[in-house]
């Protein structure tokens, strides 16, 4: 039943683009334009000719003339060079068109435009000379009742195309100016919009991937084989050797379809033979354009090549546009509409060549070029649709998930606190009772003996180790119960509170203490019962490990929207290898087995993590300890 709908919307698709290329061909192209027609070097003229809408085209009745024939009567277009057919005999070369413009009718001011003349070029008028040069030409003369001989000479030496191969029109300059202008919009917008295009897939890049690249050179290619309108209309001086970067923007646009559609329907890696024809087809191509100008055959071996390189775009885009399907790519519709296109673009280029030429718009193969941009810009543009839609999902997934779990993390902590607070309440009356009887046991001194001496003495220690722990598990509980909001706290008002609450403490043990706030006063979000944990356990620890008349100082600075504090005393020190393990938690160092908990510094640091901040020590045995903190400054 889908495979039904996609046959039906692709014979849509080429139903409606035949029917447009239909009236196309009817109604926007040169050789279809009613009569004057002209015959045997002459065309007949009248005032009404002039006078209609559309210009005349100068098509039918000229006489051609080079190095191999003389007066050969032809039609402009009947021949894209100078060959014309024979592949013995150069391409390039003088060529003169002549026709005589037999007017009967009242004066009349009028212009003929010549477009795309990629030869050099004189153009003459009853012998005087009114245009030279290379690209796009328009002559403006007063036409009377009478015969007049308009000449045109042609000087090739490279190019694809030779002499005259785009037929000139005739009419009034107001006619020609607005047929002109429909065109140059046209072909402007035919320019710019695949650039606009290429441009918003840069921001895909990082996205899309190689996707959006090769999009975007689609869009390149389109544009720079666009541009030739834009060369020959103001006689740029390239003009003579435009035809290698439109022939290679063309290779380089039927490259991209491929890799479009490879990558669309997920099968890149699948065929590397491809990537060898892919390369090998436009190098082949480009060197027969740079063999043109001395190898008379390169022209129609470039002209057949092309064809095939035509014919296996689409027949490789067809084929990676089923595998599409069948590996069900979301895409394969958008690559398989696309071959569609390029097929009927194809199609029309081979069964209308030399039958048709614009008069305002596009030829049919631009036509379907600039359909197909528009076809992957609207698969990119869905594509990132989806995409988006696809991340909000998973995002809003993600986040009912997160709040999933941290609600269970949330209920497994909350249970974890009331556990261990419950056991270390529970634990304090036998750990305590235990330490009772020992003691019991030595006061009596009954039955004690050297051995059970040794054995209580282990209790004890064990005992201790057991009490030792039960009470650093009572201040992690202590420390997790505090919930209250976190405040911006001054930091000179907080200096100043910590001196009034320990500087009478230091005294007592002859210690001098000061603080050092910063020359200007600062700030930090907090929670103020933790600040206090955080320098209780670090002042006591200095209290500790300073002699008497030592010093304890604590001072403060800001620097880079950062404020340092540091705790330094000139106490006992830490030994170099204790230095890495004083935050762990229960550690212990060698001078404070008897007293210490393990779980000041351990404390201390987890109450520095959670404010966001840093901390490290420096110390030196006999000579003193400094702990730095590194915390983000409110604003």
């Amino acid at each position: 039943m889908k495979l039904q709908k996609n046959l039906g919307q692709f014979f849509l698709i080429i139903t409606a683009l035949t029917a447009f290329f239909a009236i196309l061909f009817y109604t926007d192209n040169k050789y279809q334009t009613p009569p004057p027609y002209g015959k045997s070097g002459v065309i007949n003229l009248n005032t009404k000719d002039l006078e209609r809408g559309n210009p005349i085209f100068l098509i039918d009745g000229w006489l051609l003339t080079d190095n191999n024939v003389k007066n050969k009567p032809t039609y402009i277009g009947e021949f894209s060079n100078l060959q014309r057919g024979r592949l013995s005999i150069p391409p390039h070369g003088q060529a003169c068109y002549q026709l005589t413009l037999h007017y009967d009718g009242i004066p009349k001011t009028v212009s003929v435009d010549f477009p795309q003349l990629s030869s050099q070029y004189t153009i003459s008028l009853d012998g005087v000379q009114y245009a030279n040069g290379t690209g796009n030409a328009r002559i403006t003369f007063l036409l009377t009742p009478s015969s007049h001989i308009l000449s045109v000479k042609t000087l090739s030496k490279t190019g694809y195309y030779s002499g005259m191969y785009f037929p000139p029109s005739l009419s009034t300059d107001k006619t020609i100016q607005k047929t002109g202008n429909i065109q140059y919009f046209a072909y402007a917008l035919a320019f710019l919009l695949p650039l606009t295009l290429a441009a918003f897939t840069v921001f895909l890049w990082q996205t899309e991937g190689n996707l959006s690249r090769w999009f975007g050179l689609l869009c390149i290619c389109y544009s720079v084989y666009m541009f030739r309108y834009f060369v020959f209309l103001f006689s740029m001086p390239v003009a003579p050797y435009w035809f290698f970067v439109q022939n290679l923007a063309l290779y380089c646009l039927c490259f991209s379809i491929i890799k479009l559609t490879m990558l669309a329907s997920d099968t890149e890696h699948s065929y590397p033979w491809i990537k060898i024809v892919l390369a090998a087809l436009p190098v082949a191509l480009l060197l027969l354009c740079v063999l043109i100008p001395v190898v008379p055959t390169a022209v129609f071996i470039h002209g057949k090549l092309m064809d095939i390189y035509y014919i296996f775009t689409f027949c490789t885009s067809v084929f990676f546009a089923v595998q599409g399907i069948k590996t069900k790519s979301w895409e394969s519709r958008f690559t398989l509409a696309g071959c569609v296109l390029f097929g009927e673009g194809l199609l029309t280029n081979l069964f209308f060549s030399n039958q048709f030429e614009p008069i305002r718009f596009f030829w049919q193969f631009e036509w379907c070029g600039l359909f197909l941009v528009l076809l992957f810009a609207s698969m990119m543009v869905l594509r990132s649709n989806r995409i988006l839609q696809e991340n909000n999902t998973l995002t809003n997934h993600l986040e009912e998930q997160v709040k999933i779990r941290t609600t269970e993390v949330t209920q497994l902590l909350e249970e974890r606190k009331a556990f261990f607070s419950d056991m270390a309440h529970d634990l304090k009356a036998p750990v305590f009772a235990t330490q009772s009887f020992i003691t019991a046991i030595r006061k009596r001194g009954v039955g004690v003996d050297k051995e059970l001496q040794g054995y209580l003495d282990q209790a004890e220690a064990k005992q201790w180790e057991m009490a030792r722990r039960l009470q650093g598990l009572s201040t992690i509980n202590e420390l997790d119960k505090i919930e209250k909001k976190w405040e911006r706290i001054s930091l000179c008002g907080m200096l100043t509170e910590i001196y009034a609450i320990y500087h009478g403490e230091a005294e007592v043990q002859s210690i001098h203490f000061s603080v050092e706030p910063p020359e200007h006063d600062a700030f930090l979000m907090s929670q103020p019962e933790k600040l206090n944990i955080l320098f209780e356990n670090l002042i006591y620890n200095a209290l500790k490990a300073t002699p008497e008349n030592g010093h304890i100082t604590i001072t403060a600075n800001t620097k880079n929207n950062k404020i340092f504090l540091a705790v330094t005393d000139n106490g006992c020190g830490i030994p170099q290898d204790e230095l890495p393990h004083i935050f762990q938690r229960f550690y212990v160092g060698r001078n404070n087995k008897a007293t210490g908990t393990g779980l000041g510094l351990y404390i201390v640091h987890t109450i520095v993590t959670e404010l966001g901040g840093t901390i490290h020590v420096q110390s030196t045995v006999n000579k003193g300890t400094t702990f730095i903190m590194e915390f983000p400054q409110a604003i």
